[in-house]
């Protein structure tokens, strides 16, 4: 399923939705993260068509997410310069996902601080070797091109860097496709689990540092770091750059991590 059919049957009035076909998005028994979140930043913004350029967001993942869904979204408030809005995926009765977004139009710079260079840059993305062909869930093998960003394979340092696009970017916004892409590695705390487990994502938190970001060839360098892990969490750093090295989302995020 292509991510236009996926946001097809989202409509400005949102309430009972059915999705079909999610099998090629799905990450075990759950729709991707990216994916849902996508879905609910998708009704958000198809129901209040008005909105200024997004800046930052929260999202709660919360339970899984299922075909047959319920679309809730609200403006909690608009302001002169900001709207903050709320949505929610609701799948059999319950909250499967909510999210919180603010949308915020320019204003005059009165402080001016770029992103930090990325340390080690790893070369450009076309001189990158292909990693996980044929491997990893559902919604990578489907739809993502995945290339290594960093030499280091196996247990070490808890960061993991690849190079990521997805195979079809047709009729996506560039807000959009990170949203969709921002969640796409396994966490940094991979590295340093003493034995296989499964992970799961608990919320995510991001700044948009761009508000119309571009890349070469729809090629973006993501990065997961833990932070810290410990009692069955880490605490992760997730950012992305551009084709030529410069960071366009800065994002935390909590994930589980079982043993």
């Amino acid at each position: 399923m292509s991510v236009a059919n996926l946001l097809d049957p989202i409509t400005p009035d949102g309430g009972p939705t059915r999705f079909e076909n999610l099998d090629s998005w799905l990450q075990g028994r759950t729709l991707y993260g990216g994916a849902s979140a996508l879905i609910a930043y998708t009704a958000a913004v198809r129901a209040f068509s008005d909105l200024p350029p997004l800046r930052a967001a929260q999202v709660a993942f919360v339970a899984p997410t299922g075909p047959e869904a319920e679309l809730r979204r609200e403006i909690v408030r608009q302001g002169r310069n900001v709207a903050q809005v709320r949505s929610e995926i609701w799948c059999e009765g319950q909250c499967t996902l909510t999210a919180f977004w603010l949308f915020g139009t320019e204003r005059e710079a009165n402080a001016v601080h770029p992103a930090a260079a990325i340390a080690e840059w790893p070369g450009p993305p076309e001189d990158a070797e292909t990693a996980m062909t044929d491997k990893g869930p559902a919604f990578i093998q489907n739809n993502f091109e995945i290339r290594r960003a960093q030499d280091m394979r196996g247990p070490g340092d808890p960061v993991v860097r690849r190079w990521a696009r997805l195979t079809d970017r047709s009729a996506l916004d560039p807000i959009s496709e990170l949203i969709l892409l921002g969640d796409v590695l396994p966490p940094g705390a991979m590295r340093a689990m003493q034995r296989q487990g499964p992970i799961s994502s608990i919320n995510w938190s991001f700044n948009l540092l761009e508000p119309e970001p571009t890349t070469r060839d729809g090629w973006w360098l993501s990065e997961n770091a833990s932070q810290h892990a410990a009692h069955g969490y880490s605490s992760e750093r997730l950012r992305l750059w551009n084709a030529e090295g410069k960071q366009v989302l800065d994002g935390m995020q909590c994930v589980a991590v079982f043993g």
